[in-house]
C-alpha cells in the first residue's frame, strides 16, 4: 500500500515544479528538472565523486533528498526569479544549497547548515563564504534569521594568459561554431557570460559593428565594438531564435569543459585548464589598461560602477618589461585589418608604411 502512495507523492512534487518550469528561463528550467529528478533517484556521478566514490564503486549509497526538502529548493529558485536575481545567482545558490543537503545539513535548521559549512575541508574560504551567501538569502525568502559565520575570501589575481593561448583554445573549437563564436565575442568586448548569453539578434548592428550589452550584476549598459571577423561568425549562426545564444549556462559550460580537456592535452599545455569564461574578461581589461594606461576607460569598458573592482588590472601590467609585436600596413585595408585584430599605430615610416605594434 506504500507504493501507491510514494508514487502519487513523487507526481504531486513533479506537477508542482512543472508548473515553475515554465515561467522560468531556459537556463533555470534545465537546472529545475535534473534538480526533482536526482532528489528522487541517485545523485550524479559528479556528486559521488565529490562525496569521495571512485569510478569502480558500485556499492555507494543512493543519496535522496526528503520530498519537503526538494520542494523547498523549488520554491527557492522560484522566489529568485521572481525577485530579479540572474540566471547565473540562480544556478549557483541552488547547486550549493543542493550540495549542502546532501551531504547531510538540514537546510530547515541553521546550525546543522553552519556544521556542514564547517565540514568541507576541501572547500575554499571564499567557495564557504558564497555557501554562506546562499543560505542567507534562503532565510530571507523563509523570513528567517540565523548567526552566520564569518569567512573571509583570500584575494588572489587572476590568471592571465597569453593571446595566442586564447586564440589557440578559439580556433580549437571550430567543430562547434556556436562555442566558437561566443569566446571570440567574450575576447573582443569582455563582457560576462550572462551578458553573452542573453544577447538578441536585434542587438547588434551589423552596419556600424556594434554590440549594445544589457547589464547585470548592477552594473552600466554599453555598447562595443566587435570586429569584421566576429561579425561574420555571428551572421554565420542559425537564426533560429530571438536569442542569438539560445542555450542555457550548464550547456555551454560543459562544451567548454569538454574542449578545454581535450585542447589542454592536444596542444599538451595545462595552462589552457585554469581559463575559464571569465578569464576572458579579465584578458581584455588586462590588455585595454596595458594600450591606454585609462583606467577609467577600462571602467567603462568592464561596466563597472566602482572603479575599485577595475583597479585590480594596474597590478597585472608590467610596463618596465613591455614587449611587442610590430607589424607594417602598406595600405589602408592592411592598417585596418591590423587595427581589427588589436594593434595600435605608432608612425609612418620614410617610405610611407604605416607601423603598428600590439603587446606580446
Amino acid at each position: 500500500m506504500t507504493k501507491p502512495l510514494q508514487k502519487t507523492s513523487k507526481q504531486n512534487l513533479k506537477s508542482s515544479s512543472s508548473l515553475i518550469l515554465t515561467k522560468c528561463s531556459s537556463g533555470v528550467s534545465a537546472l529545475l528538472e535534473p534538480s526533482v529528478d536526482r532528489a528522487m533517484s541517485n545523485t550524479s556521478l559528479e556528486e559521488k565523486r565529490a562525496a569521495g566514490a571512485t569510478k569502480t564503486a558500485t556499492n555507494t549509497p543512493k543519496i535522496t533528498l526528503p520530498r519537503d526538502v526538494s520542494q523547498k529548493i523549488v520554491d527557492f529558485m522560484w522566489w529568485m526569479k521572481k525577485q530579479g536575481y540572474s540566471e547565473s545567482t540562480i544556478i549557483s545558490r541552488v547547486k550549493i544549497l543542493k550540495t549542502l543537503a546532501k551531504r547531510g545539513a538540514d537546510i530547515f535548521d541553521p546550525e546543522s547548515v553552519k556544521a556542514a559549512i564547517a565540514r568541507q575541508e576541501t572547500w575554499s574560504p571564499g567557495r564557504k563564504e558564497l555557501a554562506v551567501e546562499a543560505y542567507s538569502n534562503f532565510l530571507l525568502m523563509t523570513g528567517e534569521t540565523w548567526d552566520p559565520p564569518k569567512y573571509k575570501r583570500v584575494k588572489k589575481l587572476p590568471f592571465i594568459p597569453l593571446e595566442k593561448e586564447i586564440d589557440q583554445f578559439i580556433a580549437g573549437c571550430s567543430g562547434t561554431k556556436r562555442l566558437m563564436a561566443f569566446l571570440q565575442l567574450l575576447k573582443e568586448t569582455g563582457m560576462r557570460c550572462g551578458e553573452a548569453l542573453h544577447l538578441k539578434w536585434t542587438d547588434i548592428d551589423f552596419t556600424s559593428n556594434l554590440v549594445r550589452v544589457t547589464p547585470e550584476k548592477g552594473s552600466s549598459p554599453r555598447a562595443l565594438k566587435i570586429s569584421n571577423k566576429l561579425s561574420a561568425m555571428l551572421n554565420e549562426l542559425p537564426k533560429t531564435s530571438q536569442r542569438i545564444f539560445p542555450v542555457n549556462y550548464d550547456a555551454i559550460r560543459k562544451s567548454f569543459d569538454r574542449q578545454r580537456k581535450r585542447l589542454a592535452k592536444k596542444l599538451q599545455n595545462p595552462r589552457l585548464l585554469q581559463i575559464t569564461f571569465h578569464t576572458f574578461r579579465h584578458w581584455k581589461a588586462t590588455m585595454e589598461y596595458a594600450k591606454t594606461k585609462d583606467i577609467l576607460h577600462v571602467m567603462r569598458l568592464l561596466g563597472h560602477k566602482n572603479i575599485n573592482n577595475t583597479l585590480i588590472y594596474t597590478q597585472l601590467v608590467d610596463f618596465k618589461t613591455d614587449e611587442y609585436i610590430t607589424k607594417v600596413a602598406g595600405n589602408t585595408d592592411e592598417a585596418c585589418q591590423l587595427i581589427e585584430a588589436g594593434f595600435e599605430y605608432v608612425c609612418t615610416s620614410p617610405e610611407k608604411l604605416m607601423i603598428f605594434k600590439k603587446r606580446k
